[in-house]
C-alpha cells in the first residue's frame, strides 16, 4: 500500500486505534496520506457530568494519538453517541461521499457491519453504501476492522467477524499501544480494552500469519 491515500471512517475517537492503529502507523511510514473521519462524539450517551468537556477531551486525545501514529488530517462530526439511528441515513452517506470526492482514497477502512455497537453498524453500512465500486473507481480496497469489546460481543448474530486480510504490525505494536494510552478513560482492567488484551489480540492474529503481531480485517471488496 505504499504511496496510497487511506481514508478511515470511524464512529468514535478511539476506534481508529483499536481497529487499525498499527496499520495506520505502518502506512504512515510508507508515505501514505491518511485521513480520519469521526462521525460521533463518543460521550453523550454516558451518564457523566460536563459532557462538553469530555467531548473536547476526546478530540484532544485523538490529536495526541494522531501524532504517535503519524498523521494530521482529522475531521470531527459531533453526532450524538450511540444515537446515529436518529440521524437521517442518507445524510451520513453524503458526508462520507463528500470525503470520498475531495480526498479520493485508494483504500477505505471502517467498522464491521455486524457489530454490537449501533453506531459502528450504521457507520459500516453507510460507508459501504457510499463506496459502491462503480461510483468511485479510485477506491481499490474496502476493509472492515475489529473493535475490541464490541465486534466479538455480538453473541446473537450468526454473522461473526471472520478475518481474511491481515496486516503485519510487528514493528508498530508499541505505537498502537502508546496511542491507546492517549484515551486513558477507555482503558479498562480485566477487559478486552485493557492494554494487555489489545496486545494479546494482535499477538494471536500475528500467529495466524506467522508474524509477531497483526491486525485483522475482512475484505469488503478488493480490485487488485
Amino acid at each position: 500500500m505504499k504511496n496510497k491515500k487511506i481514508l478511515v471512517v470511524a464512529s468514535h475517537p478511539d476506534d481508529e486505534v483499536l481497529g487499525c492503529g498499527g496499520t495506520i502507523n505502518k502506512l504512515s511510514k510508507q508515505n501514505c496520506k491518511i485521513k480520519i473521519v469521526f462521525l460521533s462524539d463518543g460521550e453523550t450517551s454516558r451518564n457523566i457530568k460536563n459532557k462538553s468537556k469530555k467531548i473536547m477531551q476526546r478530540k484532544i486525545s485523538a490529536k495526541k494519538a494522531s501524532k504517535i501514529l503519524g498523521y494530521k488530517d482529522i475531521k470531527f462530526h459531533n453526532f450524538p453517541d450511540n444515537q446515529l439511528y436518529k440521524i437521517d441515513f442518507l445524510k451520513i452517506i453524503k458526508i462520507i461521499e463528500k470525503y470520498l470526492l475531495s480526498f479520493k482514497p485508494n483504500v477505505v477502512l471502517t467498522h464491521y457491519e455486524h457489530d454490537l455497537n449501533v453506531d459502528h453498524s450504521i457507520v459500516s453500512k453507510a460507508t459501504t453504501t457510499a463506496c459502491r465500486p462503480t461510483n468511485f473507481k479510485f477506491i481499490e480496497k474496502l476493509l472492515y476492522f475489529h473493535i475490541n469489546s464490541s465486534t466479538e460481543w455480538n453473541f446473537g448474530s450468526p454473522q461473526k467477524f471472520n478475518p481474511n486480510y491481515f496486516v503485519d504490525i510487528s514493528k508498530n505494536i508499541n505505537s498502537k499501544l502508546n496511542a491507546m494510552k492517549c484515551y486513558e478513560n477507555e482503558i479498562k482492567k480485566k477487559h478486552p480494552r485493557s492494554l494487555e488484551a489489545i496486545k494479546s489480540f494482535c499477538l494471536y492474529n500475528g500467529s495466524i500469519i506467522g508474524a509477531d503481531y497483526a491486525e485483522p480485517f475482512m475484505i469488503g471488496y478488493s480490485k487488485n
